[in-house]
C-alpha cells in the first residue's frame, strides 16, 4: 500500500472499555493498553520472570516432535 493511501484511510479507533491490565486505570493512547510508562515496565518484568505462563504440552510426552 502506498503512503499516499494510508494518509487517506481513517485512523482505527482503539476500544475503551478494558482498563489497564496492570491497575485497572483507564488506558492512554500512548502507552496502550497500559495506562503509563511504569505498568508497561512493570508487565515486561512480570513476562521476564516467568510470572505469565502459557500452558502447553511438558517435553518428551511424545507427539508431533517425537522421533
Amino acid at each position: 500500500m502506498s503512503a499516499r493511501n494510508q494518509e487517506q484511510r481513517p485512523a482505527r479507533k482503539r476500544r475503551t472499555g478494558r482498563g489497564c491490565p496492570v491497575c485497572g486505570k483507564p488506558a492512554t493512547a500512548a502507552h496502550h493498553p497500559f495506562c503509563s510508562q511504569r505498568c508497561r515496565q512493570i508487565d515486561l518484568g512480570r513476562w521476564l520472570k516467568g510470572a505469565y505462563v502459557i500452558p502447553g504440552r511438558p517435553p518428551g510426552t511424545g507427539g508431533e516432535d517425537a522421533d
